[in-house]
């Protein structure tokens, strides 16, 4: 049976904003785009002042382009509210759904009747204000509470010493691992990677709110060209996320019994129905492989199980898209086919939609929501994620009221479950015959491969982490052929493992 309407969450309204100025110089910063995607939010739920003035909680996703210190407080300056908490996030593409999540759980307690997500960026703003020699001038106040969230470092020393921590580097690792373990030749995934990119781009020429909306073709994606340099093999700069933008988007959640007490329009409540929270091992250099999610498998089953929802039948997806093999793989993971017709973004993915930080996953929540408005019937899933494929965040969200209620799959027991899974040792110090499990080739501005870092393992089983001896013929000539399962030989010296590829 249903939950009681008093404690059923419900998101009630949604707001999203992009601003292109003439200037970029005169853009808005991310504490005023916020404070319109909020009001606008409030608007599209019927609710206006009262609903702003009924806020209890205001949770802000981390704004990476400037320290605001304390910026939900500054926001609730703004919108002239005194919530009775607030939230700040960690870094982590996956705090938008997580916060979700949580405003929930706290909702359906009934220790929260109305609650906000807002997020934005203005890096297109703030890196034009640099190259002009101008300050912001944006605020900073001392916050009073610790970030809400994992917060741990998400790269390793040894991987920083080899030049794998920056995503750049480890999402086309992952990708370049995907294609090998499906036998897929470097002509194929080129193809494979072209035509999901001007799938997702097309998508993102219909949205309103996406930075990028030419629509470029599949060809033009994946030609690597004066303005398409190649960033990280196989990656052209069209398939990476684009952080340079101004975007901000919110969320309006609340209790049913509360949304009925203000006077929301019931038509345009949407219902979130389930969630789950894991992460990988930790770090890029102990996963169990380069192929797979393990973890994201496992709570994508949970997640399904507890919502009573076959992911065959769900019709809308959003899955994060930082890097092409970010939605590819997870796909993979929650049992989605290759030929699956269905898009695997409502808002166009990072690289096309455009890369607000961590506060993609906002945008895509309140796209997804006005397709469930508009098909009551239908449900939707949405997957974010932090760091290098390492922090998720699953939701599930329906246009009708969930059976089963409100409710949280996992917890302690499947992250201990994830944590078990064995991984390689790890040599440090590697000497000795090995073989390529991963690898991508670094391209510097101009336009030429300046590095190449791998991931291989020794012939007793140990996993080394190093970088390709050569230059940048050397590097362009490998570019041209399949490196994983290499054989070659690694050396420790200066610090690090240089592989000589056999």
């Amino acid at each position: 049976m249903p939950e009681e309407p008093r404690s059923v969450p419900v998101i009630v309204g949604v707001g999203q904003v992009v601003d292109r100025p003439q200037d970029p110089t005169a853009g808005r910063e991310p504490l005023a785009l916020m404070d319109e995607a909020v009001r606008r939010g409030a608007e599209d739920a019927g609710g206006g002042r009262a609903l702003l003035d009924a806020v209890d909680m205001l949770a802000v996703v981390n704004v990476v382009c400037h320290d605001y210190g304390d910026a939900p407080g500054l926001l609730a300056d703004r919108l002239g509210i005194r919530p009775a908490r607030t939230i700040y996030t960690t870094l982590g593409g996956n705090t938008p759904q997580s916060l979700v999540g949580h405003l929930c759980d706290e909702i359906a307690a009934a220790r929260v009747g109305v609650a906000v997500v807002a997020g934005a960026e203005a890096w297109h703003t703030a890196r034009s204000l640099g190259r002009a020699g101008k300050p912001a001038g944006w605020p900073h106040r001392e916050p009073s509470q610790k970030p809400w969230g994992d917060g741990r470092p998400g790269v390793h020393e040894y991987e920083i010493r080899h030049g794998i921590g920056q995503p750049i580097v480890t999402y086309p690792m992952a990708d370049n691992a995907f294609r090998a373990a499906r036998g897929l030749g470097l002509e194929a995934h080129r193809r494979e990677l072209a035509e999901f990119s001007a799938r997702c781009a097309a998508i993102a020429a219909r949205n309103p709110y996406a930075w990028f909306r030419d629509a470029k073709d599949a060809e033009t994606l994946a030609t690597v060209s004066p303005d398409n340099r190649m960033v990280g093999f196989p990656y052209p700069k069209f398939m990476n996320a684009i952080l340079d933008v101004n975007q901000g988007a919110a969320l309006v959640l609340a209790s049913e019994a509360s949304a009925r007490r203000l006077g929301l329009a019931a038509d345009r409540w949407v219902y979130p129905w389930a969630t789950v929270d894991v992460t990988e091992h930790w770090f890029f250099k102990d996963r169990v492989d380069y192929h797979t999610l393990p973890g994201v498998r496992r709570a994508a089953a949970a997640l399904f199980e507890t919502a009573g929802v076959d992911v065959g039948a769900v019709r809308y997806l959003d899955l994060y898209s930082c890097f092409p093999i970010a939605p590819r793989l997870s796909a993979a993971m929650l049992g989605i086919a290759p030929d699956d017709p269905r898009p695997l973004t409502a808002a166009g993915a990072l690289p096309w939609f455009g890369g607000p930080g961590n506060n993609y996953t906002t945008h895509a929540i309140a796209t997804l929501v006005e397709r469930l408005r508009a098909d009551r019937d239908g449900t939707a899933v949405v997957h974010a994620l932090g760091w290098n494929l390492t922090k998720h965040a699953l939701g599930v969200y329906g246009g009708c009221l969930p059976a089963r209620g409100w409710r949280r799959a996992g917890g302690p027991a499947l992250q201990a479950t994830v944590d078990a899974l064995p991984h390689p040792a790890i040599a440090t110090e590697a000497n000795g015959p090995g073989t390529i499990e991963t690898y991508t080739i670094v391209h510097g501005r101009d336009g030429a491969p300046e590095r190449a870092p791998v991931i291989g393992r020794l012939d007793d089983g140990r996993r080394f982490l190093a970088t390709i001896a050569g230059d940048a013929t050397v590097l362009a000539a490998l570019e041209r052929e399949e490196l994983v399962g290499r054989r070659g030989r690694v050396t420790h010296r200066d610090a690090r493992n240089r592989f000589e590829v056999a």
